[in-house]
């Protein structure tokens, strides 16, 4: 590959993809679709699917669905288990798909692979309609403030295209839009099996006028708000070479996790409240006057300030972070042992850890019925619940709604060290963000 196209491959947009449905919706069929359809497979990786078929009683028939059930057991059993994440291009974006369990005891899958995606595909078989699984998919899109929900009604073969059907479904999907507050739903009619508006426009559907799947996908916008929200970024190394070239160097190494940096902004460190000006961004040995979400960069201060790994850079010009031990979230339980009301859990969020107790469980939510529980506490493996709790030390954080990085930590077990928690932070319970 030459300079030139290898440089304008990876200047290409990526957009980020999740997909969502009950089991058997079609989802590894429709992602299998795209992979087929938009050439994005390898000759071997087409021919070991094919080899798969046939092992399987398939025939010659290839069974698209297994270029994703990567797993052993996904595939003797031809359902998704794990997240399987699958990386493709056309000449117009880059794409990383996460193909995500419908199976409920696999939500917890759904939050890990969809927590990154700029849309979510759920898929809804045309003959079934909407069922408590789409209702749970769609509520952990609004959970995870995803911008774009794709409502793909798959199988629609199989109720002979029918458009009575289709908008049938988008009337009741509108109304649980309306209830979850999604803040963009686009509905498209396909067949995932037979490529029916995935990749091609169908001739069977002749009463629809948008775009196929693929045509959306390359065209939605990627997320770029996050450059106008309040700059933030979390300190993951303290820069100091100790070299004669570098002999008085210290910069302070992160992520920018929202909003932009330039040259000569005037700087708060938290939780010090330490001011000073930026005199200098790095990117590797490049100089740079500005840098943006989601850059990897080192800040150079004006002044020796006292900054070490867990502090957090702010403009002081713009909305500051909360600073506090006492913290509300929503949380999604995703260990087989129960969250421990009154337990201590080593807490990560952004650069930082520390470890908190938990202070108190405010209710569970039944995502199938969207309604709160407020007289059980027991929150389980793939429960979500709307949780307080206090840290040994104050983090800076912001709601998950305003900024996805400094609005989500992890808990951690103290003594297996497994992840077993995934928190979204909310101001206060009357926080009307996530509440339905």
């Amino acid at each position: 590959m030459s300079e030139s196209k290898t440089h304008g491959y990876l200047d290409m947009e990526l957009l980020r993809f999740s997909t969502a449905g009950s089991v058997d919706d079609g989802k590894s069929t429709l992602i299998g679709r795209l992979l087929y359809d938009s050439k994005s497979i390898f000759e071997d990786q087409l021919q070991a699917v094919k080899d798969a078929s046939k092992r399987l009683g398939g025939g010659e028939e290839v069974n698209l669905a297994l270029l994703t059930d990567g797993l052993r057991a996904e595939r003797e059993q031809g359902i998704t288990i794990d997240v399987a994440y699958r990386y493709f291009a056309t000449p117009k974006r880059k794409f990383i798909i996460a193909d995500t369990p419908g199976h409920i005891e696999y939500t917890r899958n759904m939050v890990t692979g969809a927590s990154t995606a700029d849309v979510a595909i759920i898929l809804i078989d045309a003959r079934n309609g909407i069922i408590e699984q789409s209702k749970r998919h769609s509520y952990i899109a609004s959970l995870l403030q995803i911008p774009n929900v794709v409502v793909a009604v798959n199988k629609m073969d199989l109720v002979d295209f029918s458009e009575e059907v289709f908008n049938k479904i988008i009337e009741e999907y509108k109304e649980i839009s309306k209830i979850l507050k999604l803040k963009n739903v686009i509905f498209i009619p396909i067949s995932a099996l037979d490529g029916d508006n995935v990749v091609d426009a169908s001739s069977r559907t002749t009463w629809y006028n948008g775009p196929t799947l693929l045509q959306m996908l390359e065209t939605l916008p990627v997320r770029k708000d996050e450059n106008n929200l309040p700059a933030r970024l979390p300190v993951q190394f303290v820069v100091r070479p100790y070299s004669n070239d570098f002999h008085d160097y210290r910069g302070y190494a992160g992520r920018v996790s929202g909003g932009t940096f330039r040259v000569g902004d005037e700087i708060t460190v938290l939780p010090s409240k330490t001011q000073s000006k930026i005199i200098a961004i790095d990117e590797g040995a490049k100089s740079l006057n500005e840098a943006y979400t989601p850059q990897s960069v080192t800040i150079r201060l004006a002044d020796n300030v006292d900054v070490s790994r867990g502090d957090l850079l702010v403009k002081t010009n713009e909305p500051q972070p909360i600073v506090s031990a006492n913290v509300s979230l929503l949380v999604c339980w995703l260990n087989h042992r129960p969250l421990n009301e009154g337990g201590k859990y080593i807490i990560r969020h952004a650069t930082e850890e520390t470890r908190a107790i938990i202070k108190a469980v405010h209710y569970k939510v039944n995502i199938n019925t969207l309604e709160n529980i407020i007289d059980d506490k027991n929150v389980k493996m793939n429960d979500i619940a709307h949780i307080s709790i206090k840290t040994l030390k104050p983090l800076k954080y912001d709601s998950y709604s305003d900024n996805r990085v400094t609005g989500s930590l992890i808990l951690i077990d103290e003594n297996t060290f497994e992840t077993v928690g995934a928190g979204m932070i909310v101001h206060d319970l009357e926080d009307e963000a996530f509440a339905i």
